[in-house]
């Protein structure tokens, strides 16, 4: 749970830094670091004070914006196994997965202000990525969906290759189709 000054957040305060978040990174993909973050604030529905209260600078909202994202991207394997099979889960999470570069591509010379600001925001991000791939890729396995010999870091660097050449939003029919050669490629021989 987020917190502030060591108490945890009201839900109102926490809703309110979840609206600030979705609003950057909507705003940071778009604009690069010229957004502003009066706009960011206005998108949200928040004043400014809100927003610097949470954000004191902008490398913070920034940082705080992509880790939000790969915490979502991570968050969402539970759900995604427990409504679907483990291998369209995974199809899923890939898509939710190119949903995410194609922000973090948005965001490459926002992101790069930060690391030149002294701060990592990528610290956690390939762990936590490797282990929700790791998740999925064990569930298919054992459901005999997925082949036994890929491991997850052989699934994240083919991921990681389609984000690399095609996580520009105009090149989303070119990553689903690489997505799902990638996945079809994950099948068990009959």
């Amino acid at each position: 749970m987020a917190q502030e000054a060591g108490r945890p957040l009201r839900a109102d305060a926490r809703r309110n830094r979840e609206k600030i978040l979705a609003a950057a990174v909507r705003a940071f993909t778009e604009e690069g670091l010229d957004a502003h973050l009066e706009r960011i604030a206005k998108e949200a529905g928040v004043g400014s004070g809100t927003l610097y209260r949470n954000f004191p600078t902008r490398e913070d909202l920034i940082e705080a914006a992509h880790r939000n994202e790969v915490a979502r991207l991570c968050d969402a394997v539970p759900g995604l196994l427990e409504t679907l099979p483990p291998g369209e889960a995974l199809r899923a999470w890939t898509r939710r997965f190119i949903d995410y570069a194609t922000a973090k591509r948005g965001m490459a010379r926002a992101l790069s202000a930060v690391v030149d600001a002294g701060t990592n925001p990528y610290a956690d991000s390939h762990r936590l990525i490797q282990e929700a791939l790791d998740t999925l890729m064990r569930a298919g396995v054992a459901a005999g969906e997925i082949r036994s010999d890929i491991r997850p870091t052989d699934m994240f660097a083919a991921l990681a290759g389609i984000a690399l050449t095609s996580a520009a939003p105009e090149q989303r029919e070119q990553a689903e189709r690489l997505l799902d050669l990638t996945l079809d490629g994950l099948r068990p021989p009959s």
